[in-house]
This record gives C-alpha cells, sequence and structure tokens, in this order.
C-alpha cells in the first residue's frame, strides 16, 4: 500500500522518475550479478589455490617420509650388494655375538685395502651417523630373539628379549608386515627410547643365500623433522596435516591433536578417492604411498578455508556498494539536469499559451535540448515578426484608407450628397460636372464597400474612376492606359496598393500647361509567381536631391516622413510579403516618371490576403 502510494506520487506521471528508477534497478541487478559471479569464480580460485597449497604441503611430507622409507631399503641393498657384508650380518644374525666376534677376528684380515668396512655393526653404525633424522636403528635376530640397538649417539647395546620373560618376539611376529608405523610401546620399553614423537620404517632381513628370513631392520625416525618439511608452507598452509599408518595410527599431525592415536575418520578417508569432504565439515586431500603403506592427509575445516576468500567478500561487497552508489547518484545526476532543463521548456510553452511571446528559453547548450529551445525561440521570434508586419500592415491600411477619405465623414451619407449634386448639375445641363461627380461618388463608393476579397481588378478599377475624374477636369489634357493580364485580374491584392502612385502624378507630375499628358497603368506576371505593376507618366519627373530622399524615405520611413503614399504601399507590402515585395521609382527631371509596384501572385484563401 505505502509502495503503491509512493508510486503514484513521485513515479506514475514522473517520465524521469520513471527512468531513474528503471535504470537504477537494471544496474543494482546487473551488478549484484555480476558480483556475485565474480564472487563465486574468485572464491573457487582462492579455495583452489589453498588446496594447491595443501597437495604442495602433502607432497613434501609424503616425498620425505618416502625418502627415508627408501633410505632404510638402500640400507639392505648396499649390504647384500657386498658380498662378503652380507654374510657377516646373515652370521651376525644367526649366531651368537660372541661367536661373530671371533669370526670377525680370524678374517680381520680379508677386508684390508677395500675401501669399506664388512663388520656389520660398524656398517650400521656408519649409517646412522650419515642420518641425522635417525633416533635409533634397530636389527632384531629372530634365531636368538635378541635386539642390537643403536641409539642417536652412535651406542650399541645387545637387549635380549626371550618370549618367556618379553612380548618383543611376539611383537616382532605380528608386525613383520608392518612398513612405515608408530614404535610399539613395548620395543620402546624394552630398548629405553624416549617418548619423543617418531615412527619407524620396518624391513625384514633375509638371508641371501636360503632367502630365509633371519629378523628384521627397524629404523626410528624424529617426527620433529617431518614438520621441518613444511617449513616453507608454514604461512599459508591451513588445518593439519597428518601422516597415517596402513593401520590408520597418527605417525604425524602438525597440530599435535592425534599423534599415537588412531585417527577417528580413519574410515571416511579411506571411502575418499583423492579429495573430499568428511564429517564435522572437514575437507580431506590425501596422497598414498603404497611401498610405504602410509597416507598423507591434509584437513581443512569448511570455516576455515571460508576465511581464505572472506576478506574477498568483504571486498566484493564494499565495491559492489560503491559502484551501486556511482551507477545511480551519477546518471541520476545528469537526468535530474536533464529533467531541470525539459521543465524549463514546459514552462516556457504554458508562457506562450497564456499569451507571453516575449519569454525565451536561456540554454546555449548543442545538444537535442538545446536545439529545441532555439528552435522555439526562432519560431517566436518569426512569429512576433509576423504578427508585427500583419499589425502594422492593417495599421498603415486604415491611416491609407483615412488619407484617401482626408475627412471622417460619413461615407453613405457623402455618396448620397454627391449623387443629389449629380442630379442637379445634370438637369441644369452641366453633363461633364455630372460625369465628374458620378466617378467621385463611385470612387468613393468603391472604398467604401467591404468586400470579401479585393481583387486586382477592383484595384485598377479605382485607378480608372480617378484617372477619368481628372480627365474631365483637364478634358484633352489627360489621357491614360490601363493594361492588366486576364489572368491576373482576378488575383487579391492589397486595398490601394496602386491609387495613391495615380494620386502623386494628378499631384505633383501633371502639366496643366501642356495637351499630351499621359500616364500608363500596365500589370503583368513576373518570375517566382510575382505581380509586376508599373505605373509610367510623362509628367515633371522628380529632380535628382528629391528622388533620392524619396528612396531614402522607403526604406527609413522614421527618419523621412513625407511621401506617405509611397511609404505606406511600400511598408504594408514588406510587412505582409517580405523584403521582395515594394516600390521602386525611377524618374527623370523633366520627363518622367516611372513607378514600379511588386507584389506576390497569391490566391484566394491565403492568410496574407
Amino acid at each position: 500500500m505505502i509502495v503503491g502510494g509512493i508510486y503514484r506520487k513521485y513515479f506514475k506521471n514522473n517520465l524521469f522518475m520513471k527512468i531513474i528508477l528503471f535504470f537504477s534497478m537494471i544496474m543494482i541487478l546487473t551488478i549484484i550479478t555480476f558480483s556475485y559471479l565474480m564472487y563465486q569464480v574468485m572464491s573457487e580460485a582462492a579455495v583452489e589455490r589453498q588446496m594447491d597449497v595443501q597437495k604442495s604441503a602433502i607432497e613434501s611430507v609424503s616425498n620425505y617420509v618416502a625418502g627415508k622409507y627408501e633410505s632404510v631399503h638402500r640400507m639392505l641393498r648396499d649390504m647384500f650388494r657386498d658380498r662378503e657384508l652380507a654374510y657377516n650380518t646373515a652370521y651376525f644374525l644367526e649366531h651368537p655375538y660372541q661367536d661373530y666376534i671371533r669370526y670377525r677376528l680370524d678374517r680381520f684380515f680379508s677386508d684390508t685395502g677395500t675401501g669399506s668396512t664388512t663388520d656389520t655393526v660398524q656398517y650400521f653404525r656408519n649409517r646412522v651417523e650419515d642420518d641425522h633424522d635417525i633416533m635409533s636403528l634397530m636389527l632384531y635376530s629372530a634365531d636368538l630373539q635378541q635386539l642390537y640397538v643403536y641409539n642417536s649417539f652412535k651406542q650399541f647395546k645387545i637387549v635380549p628379549t626371550n618370549a618367556s620373560r618379553s612380548y618383543v618376539p611376539e611383537v616382532m611376529y605380528l608386525d613383520e608386515d608392518a612398513k612405515v608405523s608408530l614404535p610399539n610401546v613395548w620395543i620402546r620399553k624394552t630398548i629405553g627410547m624416549p617418548e619423543t614423537p617418531m615412527y619407524s620404517v620396518r624391513v625384514p632381513v633375509n638371508n641371501n643365500q636360503s632367502l630365509r628370513n633371519m629378523g628384521q631392520l627397524v629404523v626410528y625416525f624424529d617426527t620433529a623433522r617431518v614438520q621441518e618439511s613444511l617449513a616453507r608452507y608454514k604461512d599459508n598452509l591451513k588445518g593439519q596435516i597428518l601422516v597415517l599408518s596402513g593401520k590408520g595410527e597418527v605417525l604425524f599431525d602438525s597440530s599435535g591433536m592425534y599423534y599415537g592415536q588412531k585417527y577417528p575418520y580413519f574410515e571416511q578417508v579411506n571411502s575418499v578417492y583423492d579429495n573430499g569432504t568428511i564429517g564435522n565439515g572437514l575437507i580431506v586431500t590425501k596422497l598414498t604411498q603404497s611401498q610405504g603403506g602410509f597416507t598423507v592427509l591434509s584437513t581443512v575445516p569448511e570455516e576455515e578455508l571460508a576465511k581464505t576468500y572472506r576478506g574477498l567478500r568483504n571486498t566484493i561487497v564494499t565495491i559492489s556498494a560503491i559502484c551501486i552508489m556511482v551507477a545511480i547518484i551519477l546518471p541520476s545526476l545528469f537526468i535530474s539536469n536533464l529533467a531541470k532543463r525539459t521543465y524549463g521548456i514546459v514552462r516556457f510553452t504554458r508562457q506562450v499559451r497564456n499569451g507571453d511571446l516575449t519569454v525565451r528559453i536561456k540554454d546555449d547548450r548543442d545538444d537535442e535540448l538545446g536545439l529545441i529551445s532555439k528552435s522555439f525561440n526562432s519560431v517566436l521570434d518569426n512569429l512576433n515578426i509576423y504578427i508585427n508586419r500583419v499589425y502594422k500592415a492593417e495599421i498603415k491600411q486604415k491611416q491609407a484608407e483615412l488619407k484617401a477619405l482626408e475627412s471622417r465623414v460619413n461615407p453613405h451619407f457623402l455618396y448620397n450628397t454627391l449623387e443629389v449634386i449629380r442630379m442637379r448639375a445634370v438637369s441644369q445641363g452641366a453633363k461633364d460636372v455630372g460625369e465628374m461627380i458620378y466617378s467621385l461618388s463611385m470612387l468613393f463608393k468603391n472604398y467604401v464597400q467591404q468586400k470579401r476579397n479585393y481583387t486586382l481588378k477592383d484595384e485598377l478599377e479605382a485607378c480608372r474612376l480617378y484617372l477619368e475624374l481628372f480627365r474631365i477636369r483637364y478634358k484633352d489634357r489627360l489621357s491614360y492606359e490601363v493594361y492588366c493580364d486576364k489572368e491576373l485580374e482576378t488575383k487579391p491584392v492589397l486595398k490601394m496598393s496602386l491609387q495613391p502612385i495615380i494620386e502623386n502624378y494628378i499631384i505633383h507630375g501633371l502639366r496643366t500647361d501642356r495637351a499630351d499628358n499621359a500616364v500608363s497603368i500596365s500589370v503583368l506576371p513576373s518570375e517566382g509567381r510575382m505581380i509586376r505593376a508599373e505605373v509610367k507618366d510623362n509628367g515633371r519627373g522628380i529632380p535628382p536631391d528629391r528622388l533620392e530622399e524619396i528612396r531614402l524615405g522607403l526604406h527609413k520611413p522614421d527618419e523621412y516622413a513625407e511621401s506617405f503614399g509611397l511609404r505606406s504601399i511600400h511598408e504594408r507590402l514588406k510587412l505582409l510579403y517580405g523584403e521582395t515585395c515594394g516600390v521602386e521609382v525611377s524618374s527623370v527631371e523633366g520627363e518622367g516618371t516611372t513607378v514600379v509596384v511588386t507584389f506576390p501572385e497569391l490566391e484566394e484563401g491565403d492568410p496574407n490576403v
């Protein structure tokens, strides 16, 4: 309900608010969608990078432990490659130590100059000295049930393990197949090893000739050395790194939580191929060493793994929020400015609609709204010019009519009075006076009549009546000629557009001392659908300086107030029809004057008629 009210109040009838709302929704949805996809891709990439770190770490641990496992096997291989050493080792494990000492004394000089020792005791002591990761090395004689032990201080001791007094023979028998495993607790107690975390590598020792099992070689390695193999990953490593034996015993735990115990999720780990998720939201990556029988495991809690991209999520959310704000605020400012300019145009049109044609839009920009504003201003300018032209033309028309009548006498009264005088003159035999009065009355009647369409024929008839009046007045001293193209007679023209020219000729150009006064009116079509009316006489003509004043008066009516008739015709034609229309005067003093009037060829119904 509230949302609907807000929409109706601010958006329903507001196009620009709709645009802002629509654009904002699109931008928000786009940015959110893009941010979500980017978050998914980048978080997956971050997880993948972290899992690569975890995988590299377990590979490093696996390579280290596998290397130790291989080094124990290498001890036996090197031993069996030396026939004398192999024979001595077999004698060592199958006979009491005192017999071995006597045997070695008997063969003391046999290994002189060989460059290597064939003494089994010394051989394994050298191996302990060479590898600092070895905490203890133990040879078990199955026949004698004795342990031959080397500790980290290279000390050698013999520990009897009679089955009646110790569990060691049984343990050694049960663990015969073990490869990499935890040190057996009974063995640790028997040989007095410290409680330091360690793991053992067990390898059976067989007779090189009979292949009969003679015992076992067990090497104990310091677990702390495994931790050192993870040193380069400590800044990026997550969760735990564990080494599990084939039975699930934890040989190494980077967190120290499960060492020496059976891993609680061992069964679930076995069901995972290379990586996956097990109980309690642990993401597992494992690497199994089949030869050594151990598994290196990386476990990372999902929450801890999520921390790797939590900062990324916050960064993306912050950037997205900033992008949304920028994507909304900047277009909103732009559209608001556009709306402000548009509303300005709307207010302007309302003012024009209310009749105020003096307003103008103040917008000088060159964009679309700027062009609209300039077009409106231009239309108003042209409209004002047109209104002024028509208005002033009407005023000039009225002034011309009033000037022609020269009085405010009721035209009908004047016409009736002239008719009475004409009839009186005819009744007394003054026929010429009657004709003059008739011409005058018809002339007045022609001007008085309010015709719907005033044509060129009407204007020429008014000129003819005026000339006829003065032809009778001066008898045979004035002649006139009127010619008009038949197609032009019905064309609408401005009233009193030629008669004032005839009047000027009668007043200023007629020579009463001559009998050959003549005036001609010729109306012909011109180029561009124009009409050219030429009034030519052979009267006094106009002196050059006076002719210049008349021409200036046509172009600057405010500075030169004379020649009202010609100025009236010229100004009205230009106001109504433009600069191509008007009056042109040419004259030669003593020879006559020619006045050319140019106006458009109009049709009935034209707005300028």
